[in-house]
């Protein structure tokens, strides 16, 4: 294979383009950068977007993986307009429901002679190969292509039943990737290949462009791992087209690897791949969408956060680059954070309950359930911390100690260690300090001025070790939202308890 001039083609008037993934495991971060821009460039150009579910691995297909797919979908806000749950004129859009229709093309592609039977086992291929000086793994080498009806009969009698394989010609295969530019495949390389099984299942090879071709789907974007296969696709198009059963050969584009650590391929097995692993450390769906964007692509040279909106308005697979891309947790959470502080402050309390409630910091898992003692703290507290977390998954360790009714919130132990010989001095002259606030003036800018005349004027403190045990007192943590907004959504009685409380456990 080799890449030649840049040639990069112009996309059909009424984009068709389709995501397919097969319900074999959890949602993974490839498969839905792969959704992302096949609906980005439906959007993008006013075309139509497939989806269709490829189950016909019975071995390695589920249900619970099928539900995880629509339930991610759905989450991220990546719709489509044909399809699982949605209908259309090309269903079912299940293929463990259209084998009939397998079996009708490939009848049709043998009786044509672009297909043939094939009768040789693995093992035979391989003795074959080392026969003739090959090595053993090369692959099919041909041997079924013209078989006699008498020999297709010995095999027969001897009990054997054919696989159907597609007759490739012999000739170069070129076509021009939207990514990629031109590709050939040089003739001989793409070996007669098996669309059927012995046992009559239909494989990937043939399903997927038999679909392909019946959905009218005229842009194919899938991943690099499937380049390979292209060649394959391209010749079988042309026979599905002679046979009447396509009205054209799609367009492809390849999108680059996502690596992972170490620049290895980003394997579905990764914890950094798992889609959900993700949603439950509190990503939302903007900022991971944002980030999956540059996988590949980008909005402009010296940005790097987008809507959804202003990428539909940008996005152009023919924009996409080649060269892989590597997924970068950092990054990712970064620009999470971002879209978390464009978010209005009720939507996100309201995205934060789940999360809060999973901790056990509220008593409900939605907003209208909550206590209203809850959704007041909360709804102070908002402004403190939505500039502050880079993920929901976050919230809780800052909102949990305004939420706690306890007088006493034991240190975390960075917490602890952060408490100098003079803490229980400084929580002493707090305690005097805040004992002589009247409730009426327990407000943020007099409890900052009460403390910091206390402490540093008076006291001497320098702010780090005046401030820093009150902190501890506060909230048990080394971070937590701004230490006097918090004393006045706690209120009087509670901030003086917990300080009385960890001078206690000094």
């Amino acid at each position: 294979m080799t890449d030649a001039e840049n040639a990069k083609p112009e996309l059909p008037a009424n984009v068709r383009v389709r995501f397919c993934p097969s319900p074999t495991g959890t949602p993974h971060v490839g498969m839905v950068r792969t959704a992302l821009f096949n609906w980005a460039e439906a959007r993008a150009t006013g075309g139509k977007l497939i989806f269709r579910i490829e189950d016909t691995d019975a071995a390695r297909d589920s249900e619970e993986s099928y539900n995880q797919i629509l339930e991610a979908l759905r989450w991220l806000g990546i719709d489509w307009d044909e399809g699982i749950d949605v209908g259309g004129p090309h269903g079912p859009y299940r293929q463990s429901e259209r084998t009939d229709i397998y079996k009708d093309v490939a009848a049709k592609l043998l009786d044509s002679g672009y297909a043939y039977e094939s009768f040789s086992t693995p093992e035979e291929i391989k003795e074959r190969n080392i026969a003739a000086g090959r090595p053993a793994e090369f692959g099919y080498d041909g041997y079924d292509r013209d078989l006699t009806e008498e020999q297709k009969a010995a095999f027969r009698a001897e009990g054997r039943k054919p696989a159907l394989r597609i007759r490739m010609p012999d000739e170069d295969i070129a076509f021009d990737d939207l990514i990629r530019g031109r590709i050939e495949f040089k003739a001989g390389s793409v070996p007669d290949y098996v669309i059927v099984r012995p046992n009559g299942d239909a494989l990937y090879t043939l399903t997927n462009p038999v679909d392909d071709a019946m959905m009218d789907i005229n842009v194919v974007l899938r991943g690099e791992d499937l380049l390979s296969s292209t060649p394959r696709q391209i010749v079988l198009y042309r026979y599905l087209e002679a046979l009447g059963i396509a009205k054209t050969t799609p367009l492809f584009g390849h999108m680059p690897y996502v690596m992972g650590q170490g620049n290895k391929k980003l394997s579905k097995r990764d914890p950094e791949s798992n889609l959900f692993n993700h949603r439950d450390a509190g990503f939302i769906r903007e900022g991971l969408l944002n980030y999956l964007a540059l996988l590949g692509w980008s909005i402009a040279p010296d940005r790097d956060v987008f809507t959804m909106d202003e990428m539909i308005a940008k996005f152009d697979v023919r924009d996409v680059k080649a060269n892989p891309a590597r997924f970068d947790l950092d990054k990712a959470i970064s620009i999470n954070a971002e879209h978390i502080r464009m978010l209005d402050p009720a939507d996100f309390l309201r995205r934060s309950v789940p999360y809060l409630k999973r901790d056990g910091v509220v008593s409900a898992d939605n907003w209208d359930d909550l206590t209203a003692r809850e959704q007041e703290i909360l709804t102070a507290a908002a402004p403190l911390v939505q500039p502050r977390v880079r993920l929901l998954g976050e919230v809780a360790g800052m909102v949990g100690s305004l939420l706690s009714a306890e007088e006493y919130l034991e240190p975390a132990d960075d917490a602890r260690k952060q408490l100098k010989d003079s803490a229980g001095e400084v929580l002493d002259a707090a305690i005097a300090a805040l004992e002589g606030v009247d409730e009426a003036d327990w407000k943020t800018d007099h409890l900052h001025e009460t403390l910091n005349k206390a402490l540093v004027e008076d006291g001497g403190y320098k702010p780090r070790l005046a401030f820093g045990p009150v902190r501890v007192a506060m909230s048990g943590r080394r971070v937590s939202p701004p230490l006097f907004e918090s004393m006045e959504i706690v209120g009087k009685p509670l901030t003086v308890a917990r300080l009385k409380g960890l001078r206690a456990h000094l």
